[in-house]
């Protein structure tokens, strides 16, 4: 059965304002503006950009309080009321105060990568996610993985292999100090990862246990994260930054530089307004396509995403081609459908069974099945 119209649109913003998400924080690292030292530079403020991104997650808290508000307007049943009511107030809103700070770190590392690598790696290394948080959810949610799920590990660990590949050939007739900051962005986008897995088990655990709709905790996660980045922010005016800082005075972060470059360069409050707002709506869309479409669903336009930035930023010259990197983005897309248990396997389960015990001289029985439905304690990651 086809897509309704309002299907429809809510994938294509998914996709549009996804893709919008990553190349406004590049363009924005792109621009260039006078800065306090009075010098015409491009705008690297990757801890202050982390900081607007939670302001668009905070915008996710009031979309889900409207739709609340709307629900009840339209007079739903009682029981479903107090269902919404229960999942608004009947739990301890600090819990996701541990999920924001990992978030903050994680979203900052990856913008001071995104500083020195490329838009499209930037997004194809985020795949990462799944290889620590499937070997987390081993170790601290008592959880066993499937053959397939390993083998799916095995795929995006040779797909992140091959990005990385691509980008230091394509940062080969640069100089050695070009390329190595864009191996230093890859690294950096991968250690995220870590942060980013541990931030999912943390989130599922809590999830799981009260009951918070997804949206509910994206805007609770930008609350908290906002809070506690835009406090840290102080104290990274006057910390060094060594390799890691990308202003002038060399400290971890400058924000009145920053907000001085805001207001020579009036691009850069366009850029940033993207960032939020795009962030905003893709968490909204999200959501809503997982409950109109499927996870699936989800899953395969998160990748659509990916490409998209990809041939943007080829488009643009922010970067050249290199056949690796679609080989490497193919396989990692791989690895993610084999975790996921989407497409790939249901596929096969559909086409063909293989007896768990095979008499003896008996033959293997081959034929069309539904998809085993044994998936008690399987999570679906989305990496993109």
């Amino acid at each position: 059965m086809g897509w309704t119209k309002k299907q429809f649109v809510l994938a294509l913003v998914m996709v549009i304002t996804g893709s919008i998400n990553t190349l406004s924080a590049k363009w924005a690292d792109k621009i260039k503006s006078k800065n306090s030292f009075g010098n015409v530079v491009e705008f690297s403020h990757p801890f202050f950009q982390a900081d607007t991104m939670f302001v668009g997650e905070m915008l996710c808290l009031a979309a889900f309080y409207a739709n609340l508000a709307l629900r009840r307007r339209r007079n739903l049943h009682s029981t479903e009321l107090a269902l919404d009511t229960a999942t608004t107030s009947e739990f301890p809103k600090w819990i996701f105060w541990a999920p924001a700070v990992c978030d903050m770190t994680a979203t900052s590392l990856m913008f001071v990568g995104l500083i020195f690598t490329y838009a499209s790696s930037f997004q194809m290394l985020r795949g990462a996610v799944i290889v620590f948080t499937g070997l987390m959810s081993v170790a601290f949610l008592n959880r066993r993985l499937r053959y397939y799920q390993w083998v799916g590990i095995g795929f995006v660990i040779l797909g992140l292999v091959l990005v990385g590949v691509s980008d230091f050939l394509n940062s080969s007739d640069n100089s050695q100090q070009d390329i190595n900051g864009i191996i230093t962005g890859d690294l950096l986008i991968v250690m995220a990862q870590i942060v980013t897995a541990l931030q999912m088990v943390l989130e599922e655990k809590f999830i799981m246990k009260y009951n918070v709709p997804p949206l509910q905790v994206v805007g609770y996660e930008g609350i908290f994260g906002f809070l506690t980045l835009s406090a840290l922010l102080i104290p990274m005016y006057y910390i060094p930054g060594g390799m890691f800082s990308s202003n002038e005075r060399g400290v971890l972060e400058d924000t009145p530089d920053a907000f001085l470059q805001i207001k020579n360069n009036p691009l850069l409050i366009l850029a940033i307004l993207l960032n939020i707002s795009s962030i905003a709506f893709f968490n909204f869309a999200g959501v809503s396509v997982t409950k109109e479409l499927s996870a699936t669903t989800r899953m395969v336009l998160d990748s659509v995403r990916t490409l998209v930035i990809w041939l943007f930023s080829m488009a643009v010259h922010w970067q050249a081609f290199q056949y690796l990197q679609p080989i490497g983005f193919l396989i990692l897309v791989i690895g993610m459908m084999l975790y996921n248990d989407v497409l790939i396997m249901p596929f096969l389960r559909r086409r063909f069974i293989v007896t768990d015990r095979v008499l003896e001289g008996a033959p293997i029985i081959r034929g069309t099945v539904e998809p085993n439905q044994d998936v008690t304690g399987k999570r679906e990651i989305d990496p993109f």
